[in-house]
C-alpha cells in the first residue's frame, strides 16, 4: 500500500511539475499583416500610436502638398521642400519608453515617402543643435532660429520647415477605478520664411478596466 501511495504521489508531482514548466515558458509568434495589434492593458501601444501617426502626418503633409503644388502651377518652383524634424516631446501621463523612438522613425519615414517633402537627416539636426547650443523649444525665438539656420547652412543642410511632434493625454476616472485616457498627437509645421505655422492633431480614446465587467459596465460591450 505504501509503495502504491508513493508512486501515485510521485506521478502526481511529476505531472504538476511538467504543467508548471510549460506554463512558465515564454511563448511568441510572428504577426501577419492581417493580424490586429495587441491592445496594451496598462499603457498605450501599437494599437494607439499607429493610427495617430498615420492620420496626423497624412493630413498635415497632404494639406501642405496641395499648397506647394498650387504654387508650382502659378510659376514658382515646386521642388521638394526640406523639413527639419526636431523630435517627439512627451507631455502625457505615461512614459513612452521605446515607442518614443518608433514614433519619431515612423513620422520621419512618412515624410521621406511623401511627394514634395524630404527630411533633414537626424544626425545633422542633432549636430546643428549641439553646435549652436540650442534646444528644439528654443528655436521659436527668431534670433535662435536664425542662428540655427546659419549653422545648418554651414553643414550644407538648409531647410524650409521646422517640425515638432507633441504627445499629450487626458485622463477621466470613475469610482470603480476604471478610467479613460484620451491620447492626442499634435504635429506643428513652421515655415521659416514666413514664420507661419500649421497644426494637425489626432485623438484616440482608450478605456482601461480592472475586469471584463468594467468594460461591460461603462460601454455595454
Amino acid at each position: 500500500m505504501q509503495r502504491r501511495h508513493f508512486l501515485a504521489t510521485l506521478g502526481g508531482y511529476a505531472g504538476w511539475t511538467l504543467l508548471s514548466g510549460c506554463r512558465g515558458r515564454q511563448q511568441a509568434h510572428v504577426l501577419k499583416d492581417t493580424d490586429e495589434d495587441m491592445v496594451g492593458s496598462h499603457t498605450a501601444g501599437s494599437e494607439t500610436w499607429e493610427p495617430l501617426i498615420a492620420e496626423t502626418v497624412s493630413k498635415l503633409l497632404g494639406r501642405q502638398s496641395v499648397v506647394l503644388q498650387t504654387a508650382g502651377l502659378e510659376g514658382f518652383p515646386a521642388g521638394k521642400k526640406k523639413i527639419c524634424f526636431l523630435g517627439v516631446e512627451n507631455k502625457s501621463a505615461e512614459e513612452l519608453g521605446d515607442f518614443k523612438e518608433q514614433i519619431y522613425q515612423k513620422i520621419d519615414t512618412c515624410i521621406t515617402e511623401s511627394d514634395v517633402f524630404v527630411p533633414i537627416t537626424r544626425r545633422y539636426v542633432e549636430a546643428g543643435l549641439k553646435q549652436c547650443g540650442q534646444r528644439p523649444e528654443d528655436l521659436m525665438v527668431p534670433s535662435n532660429q536664425r542662428l540655427f539656420q546659419a549653422t545648418m547652412e554651414k553643414l550644407e543642410q538648409p531647410f524650409d520647415y521646422l517640425l515638432y511632434a507633441i504627445v499629450t493625454s487626458g485622463t477621466t476616472r470613475s469610482n470603480s477605478k476604471d478610467y479613460q485616457r484620451d491620447y492626442l498627437l499634435t504635429l506643428e509645421l513652421v515655415n521659416i520664411q514666413t514664420g507661419t505655422s500649421e497644426k494637425e492633431s489626432e485623438e484616440l480614446r482608450k478605456g482601461y478596466h480592472k475586469s471584463r465587467l468594467g468594460k461591460l459596465k461603462h460601454y455595454g460591450v
